[in-house]
């Protein structure tokens, strides 16, 4: 799409915004919550607690190669190897597997979309006690009780609510030995907590728990921005030198704690809307969850007229730590008018977290700041990747 194709301003007011009811104070926490060098050797333990002597393993081939020999000893234990996207039909096998094995939990070791897999077989599979230990700090799925499914094609879904885990196992030795990309596309996730859950106070929007946010989680959710602002490039250094510091392990507890329990218990709103369209752009398919989630960010500030300063601040941020600031980031370099209409009309689909915002939105209105956004990345020397 040329750069100066941009749409003309809507028509239409669009949706009326409406008041909304008054909603109790609703807050979701995982059990427990482990993190530091290490720590995925007290799985045996956690198991023990919950009595479970024939756990369901799902991991990532990369997860299963660099840490499976650690779990692989344990006795009762039944792997399963993840095949690579959170689909139905995926969710499905691992149920089968955990029947037919007469598995008692499930674990979760990986990434983002194998803990968000194991996290919905265990829920289908009766309600069993779930694990999460995630082997990169790309997400905030460790903590949470949602599930994002996606199509076999990549294509976002639908989500699936469910439980928070019965234990969180993350181990910063591991995480630091990654690839330093997941960490920043797990501060990309983490930039979008503040911004979302503060959107749901604004317009009195439900959170993820169909509650109103506590104190306790729109105070989280800042943490989250503030932490990642504040440590994000020292972090990202200690985690180039394969090395565990203080920085890193308080941006791996914002990507994952911190944000997990902010989006879920403060709300979510336009970045997560956007990136749910921008997942039907074909050339967007090889950019990671949280690089779409931070692109969405700044189409959420344009798109809510937020002050030129703060556009400015987090328009910084991202282009500092190799967050993308613009669609050639994402590998959508020669976007075709069609396929950034598509992905402006999905984010805006009935019932989808943009309408969480205090303004009301269109189509033509998030296209217009997918745009703006796109100009104004591009205007900034990248260093994504």
């Amino acid at each position: 799409m040329n750069k100066a194709e941009v749409p003309a301003m809507p028509t239409s007011k669009g949706p009326e915004k409406t008041m909304r009811p008054i909603l109790p104070l609703i807050a979701q926490f995982p059990s427990v919550y482990h993190q530091g060098p290490g720590t995925l050797a007290q799985l045996a333990e956690v198991l023990g607690v919950l009595k479970v002597d024939r756990p369901l393993v799902l991991a990532g081939p990369s997860a299963w190669a660099s840490v499976g020999s650690t779990l692989s000893g344990m006795k009762g234990t039944h792997h399963v190897p993840f095949t690579g996207e959170c689909t139905e039909e995926e969710i499905a096998r691992v149920n089968r597997a955990i029947s037919e094995n007469q598995c008692q939990a499930v674990v979760g070791l990986g990434g983002g979309k194998v803990i968000d897999t194991a996290r919905a077989a265990a829920f289908l599979s009766g309600g069993l006690p779930f694990i999460s230990a995630p082997t990169i700090a790309s997400t905030d799925a460790p903590t949470s009780a949602t599930t994002v499914i996606y199509k076999k094609d990549g294509t976002f879904s639908h989500y699936l609510r469910s439980r928070n885990p019965a234990a969180v196992l993350v181990d910063t030795e591991i995480i630091a030995r990654a690839p330093v990309r997941y960490l920043i596309a797990g501060m990309g996730d983490a930039l979008s907590t503040w911004f979302e859950a503060e959107s749901c106070k604004l317009s009195g929007a439900a959170n993820v728990c169909n509650g109103s946010a506590t104190l306790a989680a729109l105070a989280i959710a800042r943490l989250c921005y503030d932490t990642i602002l504040v440590d994000g490039l020292v972090a990202i250094a200690a985690c180039k030198a394969q090395v565990v510091t203080p920085a890193l392990e308080r941006v791996v507890e914002a990507n994952t704690l911190l944000s997990g329990i902010g989006f879920e218990s403060g709300g979510l709103a336009s970045a997560h809307a956007v990136h749910n369209g921008l997942t039907s752009i074909p050339s967007c398919h090889h950019a990671l969850h949280g690089e779409k989630v931070a692109f969405g960010v700044l189409v959420g500030l344009h798109l809510t007229g937020a002050a030129s300063s703060l556009i400015e601040e987090v328009t910084l941020f991202c282009n500092k730590v190799g967050l993308p600031v613009c669609l050639a980031d994402l590998g959508c370099t020669q976007p075709l008018a069609s396929e950034l209409r598509k992905a402006a009309e999905i984010a805006c689909t009935p019932g989808d977290s943009i309408h969480n915002e205090s303004v009301a939105v269109n189509p033509d209105k998030v296209l217009a700041a997918m745009i703006t956004a796109d100009h104004l990345g591009s205007e900034f020397p990248r260093k994504f990747k």
